[in-house]
């Protein structure tokens, strides 16, 4: 069985897989990963990756060194089974990578958009030959609503749960719907500019943030909110030689 830390912006993700099956994923602090010892315990685990958008913390760092397996910390010089072509590895966040890697291994031989949607929005593209092209950064929902309010004397700070109409009738449903419609677009954006480009265009979605997207958009999505786990399984099973 394999063991998966992903430990993100918010919170940390512990995933337990056997083979290609999740058996459970348990949410816990980034900071302590205090409920670590628990999941180890309940599995009989052989293998594990950990990866970090964040600096470890010293509890961290005592909790996974607490283990007695060897983990195997993602970073630029990891090996992976598709063809990097992003020109800084060393930058680029390992959770971007590992959701590119796991929509690869869904669908191997086509060309993906893959929009993983938490603290910041990512769009990442892999192409029909494994090769990743880069992608692009653009803040989340809670960050433009935050900024909103931050950023100017007036804009009250709004919740996404409301009436979210093309063209606000208050300030309430202006900035609600000039965020939440604003991602639908630059979504939209993207895939359009892409299928320009790549016809049979593929289009993952994963991530924190739930969209109200519309039939036309819901319609060329696959949504899975666990691709950055299933990326991070894979590639440890391509560093332990099992693909």
């Amino acid at each position: 069985m394999n063991l998966i830390i992903d430990i993100g912006n918010t919170f940390a993700k512990i995933a337990v897989f056997c083979n290609d099956e999740i058996l459970e994923v348990v949410y816990d602090s980034n900071q302590t990963l205090e409920k670590l010892g628990e999941v180890f315990e309940k599995y009989s685990i052989d293998s594990g990756i950990v990866a970090s958008v964040i600096p470890f913390s010293d509890d961290v760092k005592c909790s996974i060194s607490s283990l007695p397996i060897d983990m195997l910390y993602l970073n630029a010089d990891t090996p992976l089974p598709i063809v990097n072509l992003y020109e800084t590895p060393e930058t680029l966040g390992y959770d971007r990578i590992a959701a590119v890697v796991g929509a690869n291994a869904v669908f191997p031989d086509k060309n993906l958009l893959v929009i993983d949607a938490g603290t910041c929005i990512t769009y990442e593209f892999i192409d029909n030959n494994g090769r990743y092209h880069g992608g692009n950064i653009s803040p989340g929902m809670e960050m433009r609503f935050k900024a909103l309010n931050h950023f100017t004397g007036k804009l009250p700070k709004i919740a996404a749960d409301g009436e979210t109409p093309l063209l606000g009738k208050s300030t309430e449903t202006a900035i609600r719907a000039g965020v939440i419609k604003g991602l639908e677009f630059e979504i939209l954006g993207y895939i359009s500019t892409l299928r320009d480009k790549y016809a049979e265009l593929f289009v993952f979605l994963t991530g924190g943030d739930e969209f109200s997207f519309d039939e036309r958009i819901k319609n060329i999505i696959f949504a899975d909110r666990f691709l950055v786990l299933k990326g991070l399984n894979r590639i440890l099973n391509y560093n332990n030689g099992r693909i």
